[in-house]
């Protein structure tokens, strides 16, 4: 066996599941719930911005969504630069990023100010979530990379929803400013995490040629059987472009087509979540529910992510496209619902728990989804453009309601507008699922060894 190249991915999918790799999936999802609970933070904070600045509703569309620009920012070029430098070095920067700016947002005094701290947090958040989906589902085995992906992908909503009920107890004690101060410390420790425990993807370690002992030492942690292996390399079940690597992968011919769907599909997705996030504790005192009851009530709406879990056991087994295209549908369903029981808090916790588990469930699955359509050349590109891209949809999402309230249309008819990206969504996966590029539906079209001596 010493003697022979091993191929990388079989040697881990021939393996337990080790501890190193519970570690791996543990940092990965610690990252993302911090994402998610920066992202969402400045929603439950505006209602205090509205009253201590004195500010009316349609001037908070700057500031809430200059993160997402950032978000956008930092995506599109953290995923080229991943898959150039690596995985570990962008998602420790960036995790510095966001911890820094964080802890500075909670310093503002203007909105203006606030805006641009908002815009350079967002490039963190941007660069450290697709570069730790894309980390994680390399060191997953094939059989459960979607479940597993998935699962570390609930830490978005989880930490979203967190980021809800911590406002609703924190700023009546101590102001909106202490949801930013938790909100930067905690990245900052967990940089010192990072930097210590978080090892470099062994596929990237491979495409690049580094030296096998390196590689030998990180899959030695999973088993120490791979210490005695002289020579690795990987086979993709995706299609490798020749002499290109990153965009030049996304956009490539065999790719282009479900790329393109990829994108459309998390873009609507995230106009539904920013526009729902961002003004659902707004709209709900609006219609007379107490302010306190209408956070506690928006926070189940990303409460519901933790469906995503059976959504990747799902995906592992069946096509996977058809799947998350079935979720976005029932996605529009259940948006319209919430518009049309805004009179019953009871109801309306129900069906905003309902809702929230459906729609977070399908588009927590796109990041596992994209990881899975790409070779290593250019998933990690792949998956930051998807994420990127579909930033611009929660800009759109925020300014969208912004824009519906301007007009006075009433609350069922701002959740009836709602529901309609997610049928857009759903549709742009179901033509992804027919293009060509899906070649035979995921099984190995090509076994192109990468080889390290």
């Amino acid at each position: 066996m010493s003697q022979q190249s091993v191929d990388v991915q079989s040697f881990i999918d021939r393996h337990p599941f080790s501890p190193f790799q519970w570690c791996i999936f543990a940092l990965c999802f610690c990252i993302v719930l911090l994402d998610g609970f920066d992202t969402a933070a400045i929603g439950y904070v505006a209602p205090s911005l509205l009253k201590e600045w004195g500010i009316a509703k349609p001037a908070l569309g700057p500031v809430l969504s200059a993160a997402l620009f950032g978000l956008a920012a930092g995506a599109l070029s953290a995923g080229p630069l991943a898959d150039r430098f690596g995985r570990k070095a962008v998602l420790v920067s960036s995790v510095l990023v966001l911890g820094l700016f964080t802890l500075l947002s909670a310093h503002a005094d203007t909105l203006q100010h606030l805006t641009i701290l908002r815009f350079i947090t967002g490039m963190g958040l941007g660069a450290a979530m697709p570069n730790a989906v894309t980390l994680m589902s390399e060191f997953c085995p094939t059989s459960r990379r979607a479940l597993l992906t998935n699962a570390m992908f609930c830490g978005f909503p989880l930490g979203a929803s967190l980021g809800g009920f911590l406002a609703a107890w924190m700023i009546p004690q101590w102001g909106w400013r202490s949801v930013f101060t938790v909100g930067g410390v905690a990245p900052l420790l967990l940089v010192l995490l990072l930097l210590l425990v978080l090892p470099e993807s062994v596929r990237y370690l491979v495409a690049k040629r580094r030296p096998v002992p390196r590689i030998a030492a990180v899959l030695g942690r999973i088993s120490a059987s791979a210490r005695d292996i002289t020579a690795f390399h990987q086979s993709e079940t995706r299609q490798e472009v020749a002499g290109k690597s990153g965009l030049g992968v996304v956009l490539s011919p065999a790719y282009r087509t479900g790329s393109l769907m990829l994108w459309l599909a998390y873009f609507m997705g995230l106009v539904i979540f920013y526009a729902v996030i961002n003004w659902m504790p707004v709209l709900f005192k609006e219609s007379g529910i107490d302010p306190k009851v209408a956070m506690q009530i928006s926070a189940l709406f990303p409460l519901g992510g933790i469906g995503a879990v059976f959504c990747g056991w799902l995906m592992d087994r069946f096509n996977a496209d058809r799947i998350v295209a079935i979720g976005f549908v029932l996605t529009a369903l259940s948006i319209y619902a919430i518009g049309q029981v805004a009179g019953n808090v009871g109801t309306l916790m129900l069906v905003v728990f309902i809702a929230g588990t459906i729609m977070n469930t399908a588009q927590s699955s796109l990041p596992a989804l994209a990881a899975g359509f790409y070779p290593t050349q250019g998933r990690a590109t792949g998956v930051s453009w998807m994420l990127g891209i579909g930033r611009f949809g929660g800009i759109a999402g925020s300014f969208l309601v912004a824009e519906l309230t301007r007009r006075q249309l009433g609350f069922d008819q701002v959740f009836l507008v709602l529901a309609i990206p997610a049928l857009i969504a759903a549709a742009a996966l179901f033509f992804k699922q027919r293009a060509r590029s899906e070649g035979d539906g995921g099984k190995p079209v090509l076994s192109a060894g990468v080889h390290s001596h």
